[in-house]
């Protein structure tokens, strides 16, 4: 029988069970193969193995078929064939806990951040800014920064961009970094992100993570999916930028847990070769050092791609968990990569891993694991066990229900537009009226806290606008905290 702490992907070739220690699963992991050869399935049984521990899950439905962990399975032919070979798996067809997230809102709810809390370097990069043009952000940021101007969504930045080419003064010694060119080109990309869809994506309320690492009614880990399949090939750096927010936002937020049993959530991050693609350099090499040090925050990141070559050897390096499904070697290139491959992990006497490469059915894989010291295991040729989930999408039904059924049902779907940065300038132009942001911030649930009851202890003009004023410190300060956090990680903007 399997253990019940540790990772369970399936049978080597005698029908002994491979898995790997639950208490290692945040030494991070790999699944790679060509298109066809199972990489879907294997993530689906991962994600269903994570849960069943009561781990959180975050993944990507890049084809829109993930989402059958929502479902329960009903095998048959091959699949059922695979099941009875496997007599320890106790296969019991279950639907799991799953959480639709969708950019647009459409397919799912709606998941957004503020530009705030994304901070100039990686909004740079969303964007593809030059240095000059990444400068000139950096500036922006910075007067938002002093003047107490939020930056929530794309409007608000516009606005602010806006007021500096009309306001060059403001920036004071920046002033030469803002060039009537660089704000020219910022807010045509601003526009282009517009086009993209991307606008959506930003604003409030943002993603919070205690949401994604509630655990489901029964105890089991709740498993998120953001629907990514339009996403991701018609706003590929949307989808790239997200990823690389949620991994910063999780390193910042939660605190060292040391070694543990299991780790507090999966992140899983598919067509990965893209988090690395035309990425700054210094954006790279802090993304590499999160991935390095995220594990001690009890985050496991599992890459999924077609081969190992789309990750930085920094980052390959770090992985305990490889998963390998079948590679097709037809030039010379090719035939040097699967070399590489095969030498990433520690040989096995009983086969020859560079030629089981190319021999690999769908649903089999080279693995490699880790041993309980830590140390790489030898690798293994295994037949990776069936999801007890649907294999294949959700009805469009089933994903109405699914949506409808949400704990979170409510918690994100309407939009809120508070007073920011775009209130605040339109007002001193005479235009929106600054009263209007406020009434809307005011019309956004809240619990009492210490301000309201000081406000209604006062009870008058004075104490409303003691509640305004500090609500409005709090938050400002709040943000420029997470952007220095930010800023120490990944190069954002740091106030002096």
């Amino acid at each position: 029988m399997p253990d019940s702490s540790a990772l369970v992907l399936g049978a080597d070739l005698s029908g002994q069970p491979i898995a790997q220690s639950l208490r290692l699963a945040n030494r991070h992991g790999l699944v790679a193969g060509a298109t066809g050869t199972g990489k879907t399935v294997t993530l689906q049984r991962l994600a269903e193995q994570f849960s069943d521990a009561g781990v959180a899950v975050f993944a990507a439905d890049i084809k829109g078929d993930l989402c059958g962990l929502g479902a329960a399975g009903n095998p048959k032919g091959k699949i059922a064939e695979r099941i009875a070979g496997m007599p320890w798996l106790n296969y019991e067809p279950k639907a799991y806990p799953v959480t639709l997230w969708d950019i647009q809102g459409k397919t799912g709810h709606p998941l957004r951040t503020t530009l705030s809390e994304m901070g100039p370097l990686l909004l740079g990069s969303l964007l593809e800014l030059t240095d000059s043009q990444q400068s000139a952000l950096y500036a922006a940021f910075k007067v938002a920064d002093r003047e107490g101007l939020l930056l929530l969504d794309l409007k608000d930045l516009k606005a602010l961009l806006n007021h500096l080419r009309d306001n060059p003064q403001v920036l004071g010694d920046d002033a030469a970094l803002m060039t009537t060119g660089s704000s020219q080109a910022l807010l045509r990309r601003l526009a282009t992100l517009e086009q993209q869809g991307a606008e959506a994506l930003f604003g409030e309320p943002a993603l919070q993570l205690e949401d994604i690492l509630q655990p489901a009614s029964d105890g089991r880990g709740q498993i998120h999916l953001l629907d990514a399949s339009r996403l991701v090939h018609e706003a590929p750096k949307v989808y790239a930028t997200f990823l690389l927010w949620l991994l910063a936002e999780l390193f910042e937020q939660l605190p060292e847990r040391g070694d543990a049993d299991k780790p507090l959530l999966a992140l899983f991050f598919d067509e990965a070769h893209l988090l690395f693609a035309d990425t700054p350099k210094a954006l790279q090499d802090r993304l590499e050092q999160v991935v390095r040090l995220i594990r001690s925050k009890g985050v496991g990141v599992y890459f999924v791609t077609q081969s190992p070559a789309d990750l930085p050897d920094t980052v390959l390096a770090q992985l305990g968990l490889r998963v390998q499904h079948g590679l097709r070697a037809f030039t010379a290139k090719e035939q040097k990569s699967l070399k590489a491959v095969a030498d990433g992990f520690r040989p096995n006497p009983a086969f020859n891993a560079l030629a089981v490469l190319t021999e690999l059915g769908t649903g089999e894989a080279l693995v490699g694991m880790l041993e309980e010291k830590g140390t790489p295991a030898m690798v293994q040729r295994v037949l990776i066990a069936p999801p007890q989930s649907r294999i294949g999408p959700l009805t469009e039904a089933e994903r109405a229900a699914l949506i409808r059924g949400s704990a979170l049902q409510g918690r994100y779907d309407k939009p809120v537009d508070r007073e920011s940065a775009y209130e605040i300038l339109m007002a001193r132009k005479g235009g929106v009226p600054q009263e209007q942001g406020q009434a809307q911030q005011e019309a956004a649930p809240h619990e009492p806290g210490f301000l309201d009851q000081a406000g209604d202890f006062l009870g008058s003009t004075a104490g409303k606008a003691l509640q305004s004023m500090a609500r409005q410190a709090a938050g400002q300060m709040g943000r420029q905290l997470v952007r220095g956090l930010l800023g120490s990680l990944l190069g954002g903007s740091k106030r002096k």
